[in-house]
């Protein structure tokens, strides 16, 4: 941030692109674009917004009881156990202004030195159970951010705690101070650190209710394309607010419409891994570490560094992978030039905001199955695996003739009532019948041998590389090395319990895709054909899928499956009882529109001519200088 004479001349690492305010075209566009968001229901009722604020008057209140109810345990006077105090912070969406209907409070519980991390998952979760109007409490404690998600009158929460190395928490409490972070846990540091983030992040836009409007835009833009999840490889809420951040502090004077059309160009164009900064990097008190790829070899591999600004800085996208950066490029690149149609007039912001096509776009997919036999169980399970998705991304990223891994940003949970051990089987494959599909859990009472089974599904798209001119030949795209190293990976869970939980990697066409993946009247026509049965094979039931190249080697070739490309796929199955399958089924179809969508995202400049910025802005100022 540069200084004239003590005062700030500016917010950010960089001069601003342009001063100027919006033109009036673009405050038009802004004025749609505010209908239509909350046409998109993006907004919250104001009879919620009154519960959200009673719901945190409650909670605050709780807090401190809780904390009076633990100093009374430890031998502190009536007197200095009230002293104690106790206090709340929200950060994420809801503390960024940019929540929506049902969405969750983001709420840091702030506490004294003598509560400890056990006294909030034993007593304080306790006390939560016991409140009115409670409807869920359930304790992550071994969580990397240890968290307590609870429902208060309808309203989803998310508490975190930080133990501070203070005797009393005040109510006039701030947390940007950095010396607060001396003497705490790393857990402690990682819980404040999404509170302070937030409030750097207000403090560094010019504009907090044009940030606010942008940003709105762009978390559902995000969302409907499939792109909003930092787990998978993508960008999470954080990241996305921190680029939006950058953008309005390039354009101080602009309005929404303005910075969101901005934001598209900037972000297609931008030279990464130069980072994105919203302050200068600054060196602390504690003895952590600061994000810097000139020190650190593993800050260099990050792709798309978006860097906090809250002391100790860190990268808050290191999970982005070759192939999530593909996409997202593109998707600035489509988002771009539909903005550039809603402002001369071809276009409509709905046309942002269209869902996502990815049950479209790919021929081949992989599914990643997860399941238990207990609701509790699958949560942890199905969140572990998840949690381990972007690692075979990465490895299928090294298979020859494969461009690109698409990760879907969500599972899709089932519950399946089996009647016997063989569907149980299918089921934890991928394959559930009609008839287990219509059981209900009553049809199960009183039924011996008849259980239930808790699944979710995960998906991947696989873009094959064109065929190069002159191959002749079928090609073959072997993937069971990556499928059989990820499923030995998850297994390392020091938790996992091979006859209570199932893992299976399988690849399956576009053609035998489940219902479930689409909205009604969403199949396409040609992939609605009645899909010939599907049979399972238990030969090698007994074989470890620890052992790939002793497994049967199941693959698709274009003499069993007419209507295919050139290409074939050899994937390794690993799961319950590690029984193999792959759907055979043989529906003629076209080829998706995906191949070639995707380009490196290594770009020339003769590769960035469009979408273009407006006469007289440059966004190499944007990118000049900041970087450690």
């Amino acid at each position: 941030m540069a200084h004239t004479n003590g005062t700030p001349k500016y917010l950010g690492v960089t001069p601003p692109i342009a001063v100027t305010e919006s033109t009036a075209r673009e405050k038009e566009v802004t004025v749609t674009l505010l209908e239509e968001l909350r046409k998109q229901g993006t907004f919250e009722s104001e009879e919620e917004a009154k519960t959200r604020e009673v719901v945190l008057g409650r909670l605050a209140s709780l807090v401190k009881k809780f904390v009076h109810k633990v100093s009374l345990s430890r031998g502190l006077s009536e007197a200095a156990a009230t002293a104690a105090g106790g206090k709340i912070f929200t950060f994420g969406s809801y503390r960024l202004g940019v929540h929506g209907p049902g969405s969750d409070i983001d709420t840091l519980c702030v506490v004294p030195k003598h509560v400890s991390r056990e006294d909030f998952f034993d007593v304080f979760e306790d006390m939560l159970k016991e409140t009115d109007g409670v409807t869920e409490v359930s304790g992550v404690p071994d969580a990397y951010v240890p968290i307590i998600k609870t429902k208060i009158s309808g309203i989803p929460i998310d508490l975190v705690m930080a133990r501070l190395a203070l005797s009393t928490i005040p109510d006039d409490l701030s947390l940007q101070d950095d010396n607060l972070l001396r003497n705490l846990d790393e857990r402690c540091v990682r819980s404040l650190n999404g509170s302070r983030v937030t409030d750097e992040i207000l403090r560094l836009v010019p504009n907090v209710s044009v940030f606010r409007d942008a940003l709105r835009c762009i978390k559902l833009w995000a969302q409907r394309r499939a792109i909003y999840s930092n787990v998978n490889g993508f960008l999470g809420g954080v990241a996305w607010a921190m680029l939006v951040a950058r953008i309005c502090q390039l354009y101080p004077n602009a309005i929404a419409g303005a910075i969101v059309s901005r934001f598209f160009i900037i972000m297609y164009q931008w030279t990464w891994p130069q980072p994105v900064l919203l302050k200068p990097i600054e060196d602390g008190p504690l003895p952590v570490r600061v994000w810097n790829p000139k020190i650190y070899p593993a800050d260099r591999a990050h792709r798309m560094p978006i860097i906090t600004p809250a002391y100790p800085s860190m990268c808050a996208t290191h999970n982005v992978t070759q192939s999530t950066q593909m996409i997202m490029t593109e998707e600035f690149k489509r988002a771009s030039e539909t903005v550039d149609r809603v402002i001369i007039g071809k276009a409509s912001w709905s046309d942002l905001f269209a869902k996502h096509d990815f049950f479209h776009k790919y021929r081949y997919y992989l599914q990643v199955i997860a399941s238990t036999g207990t609701p509790e169980l699958q949560i942890k399970w199905s969140g572990t695996v998840e949690s381990r998705i972007r690692q075979l991304v990465m490895k299928l990223e090294y298979v020859e003739s494969l461009a690109l891994a698409h990760p879907f940003i969500k599972g899709f949970e089932q519950v399946s009532y089996c009647l016997t051990e063989e569907e149980v089987r299918a089921v934890a494959q991928g394959e559930i019948s009609d008839a287990v599909a219509r059981r209900k859990k009553e049809d199960m009472e009183n039924i011996d041998g008849a259980s239930t089974v808790y699944s979710t599904t995960f998906y991947i798209g696989l873009l094959v590389e064109p065929r190069q001119p002159g191959s002749v030949g079928p090609r073959r795209l072997d993937i069971s090395y990556p499928t059989t190293e990820f499923s030995k990976l998850v297994k390392l869970w020091e938790k996992f319990d091979e006859n209570k939980m199932g893992i299976v990697v399988r690849n399956i066409r576009i053609s035998a895709l489940p219902e479930y993946v689409y909205d009604e009247g969403e199949r396409p026509q040609r992939l609605s054909q009645k899909r010939p049965p599907t049979t399972t094979n238990d030969r090698s039931s007994h074989t470890s899928s620890d052992v790939p190249n002793k497994k049967a080697r199941h693959s698709i070739s274009e003499a069993s499956a007419p209507g295919l490309p050139h290409e074939a796929l050899k994937s390794a199955d690993n799961g319950l009882n590690s029984l193999p399958h792959i759907n055979k089924a043989t529906t003629a179809e076209s080829p998706p529109l995906s191949v070639g969508v995707y380009k490196s995202v290594v770009k020339t400049a003769s590769q960035i001519k469009s979408p273009q910025f407006p006469k007289g802005e440059n966004v190499a100022v944007a990118t000049a200088t900041g970087g450690p």
